[in-house]
């Protein structure tokens, strides 16, 4: 599955066409403060959804909820179950060694506190680095379930009319 790792770098060996466009911005600016960190591109993310089934998981999940007639009350513990099922389903474990030989490369001293965000947010999940990284990976999971907040799902129906949401960038480095 080599599809895990494609384009999964560290700040050192991103290169402009290697990251994408709304990215680039964010992780130049790390790099030249000299900070570590790996840029997990968005078909990271989408791969673990569709390895784990998620979309038609998520999809019978919330099938019953109408866009045009929001139910709060009802959407509230869908939000919940939907971010449990992420932080609950299992990356293959060819995408976690990808993964780990990436945060490797990324030379995160032990025990260092390793922030993990999407671009656009300074807030994320803190996670100390021990080798392999499975704290980080944990993090980074937990990153990934914020999209299915309550907040998230309900601003996704307001503005798009659906709960889906596109894979996006994930940074690690330092806090």
């Amino acid at each position: 599955m080599r599809g895990y790792a494609a384009g999964m770098l560290t700040f050192a060996e991103a290169h402009a066409p290697a990251v994408p466009a709304p990215d680039q911005a964010e992780v130049t600016r790390l790099l030249a403060l000299g900070t570590p960190g790996v840029i997990v591109p968005p078909a990271f993310e989408e791969a673990f959804y569709r390895g784990g089934n998620l979309p038609e998981q998520l999809r019978r999940l919330f099938a019953k909820v109408r866009p045009a007639r929001i139910d709060e009350d009802a959407l509230e513990p869908l939000a919940a179950q939907a971010q449990a099922l992420i932080r609950t389903s299992y990356l293959m474990d060819d995408a976690v060694q990808a993964f780990y030989r990436t945060l490797a490369r990324a030379s995160f001293p032990a025990g260092a506190m390793v922030r993990v965000r999407r671009p656009d947010a300074t807030l994320g999940e803190d996670a100390p680095f021990l080798a392999p990284g499975t704290a980080t990976l944990q993090a980074m999971k937990r990153v990934w379930a914020q999209d299915w907040t309550f907040d998230a799902v309900l601003e996704r129906l307001d503005s798009a009319g659906s709960v889906a949401l596109e894979a996006r960038s994930t940074l690690l480095h330092p806090t």
